[in-house]
């Protein structure tokens, strides 16, 4: 099985070539109206690409990924995908918390993983999945807080809630700091229930927690009170907005 790199646009060409090296991915070049090579499983082109016979194409059974210059990752993703008989669909696993883990699978491979500051989640799956044909997010629900948060912000993608116990894996010696991303790709590939909102009504515990961060932020120790701890937990107020407030009081 190969893949095989047939294009005239240069961008696009050194772009593709150096994601399958960056991936250890065996492939083969070849120029602009040369004949594919035996065993050619998927041929990667740009847009506009004219360059082998549609009829050698249909005859040796050679499935096309279409690359574009800005983005040759997601045409490398898809080809592999198809190498390995998946469907391709992009499904997006996430093990909530202050420092989400964030994995990104393309059928059953995983194509990308990110440890990421919560505020930064929605902005990563929403380029992840951008022109992804039937995206999912699946999002676990240990950290109900986070969880909730977003799966309000991310309310124009398709949301899953995944039951994560047992998801975050024994990490052996020199493992430390994967188990979020090794839980989020468990979490990616349970299926869930689909969910338009999460209402958390958040614990005293929860509360105080949303207060002491206050207080370890501001510059005369001042905590938020407990009415403002509450809408921040419900996603009406970002922590700095809560504290703004809490200073014109």
């Amino acid at each position: 099985m190969t893949v095989v790199v047939a294009t005239e646009n240069f961008e696009v060409y050194h772009g593709v070539v150096n994601e399958l090296r960056d991936r250890g991915v065996t492939f083969t070049t070849v120029e602009p109206g040369d004949s594919l090579p035996d065993g050619a499983t998927v041929l990667i082109r740009a847009e506009g690409d004219d360059t082998i016979d549609t009829d050698e194409i249909e005859v040796q059974n050679v499935e096309t990924v279409v690359a574009v210059p800005d983005n040759p990752r997601r045409a490398v993703d898809e080809a592999l995908a198809r190498l390995r008989g998946g469907e391709g669909r992009t499904i997006v696993g996430i093990d909530p918390g202050t420092r989400p883990g964030i994995a990104v699978l393309s059928g059953d491979m995983v194509v990308a993983a990110f440890h990421v500051p919560l505020s930064d989640v929605a902005e990563t799956v929403r380029r992840e999945v951008e022109d992804a044909v039937d995206p999912v997010v699946r999002i676990g629900d240990g950290a109900r807080l986070q969880g909730g948060q977003l799966i309000r912000e991310l309310e124009e993608v398709p949301v899953e809630l995944v039951d994560e116990t047992g998801t975050t894996p024994y990490l052996g010696t020199g493992a430390r700091g994967m188990g979020d991303v090794l839980a989020a790709v468990n979490i990616a590939r349970l299926e869930g229930e689909r969910v338009e909102g999460r209402d958390v009504e958040p614990t005293a515990g929860e509360l105080q927690v949303i207060q002491n961060k206050s207080r370890e932020r501001a510059d005369d120790n001042r905590e938020i009170d407990e009415e403002l701890a509450r809408r921040v937990a419900a996603g009406d107020l970002t922590l700095e907005e809560a504290m703004d407030e809490h200073r014109q009081e």
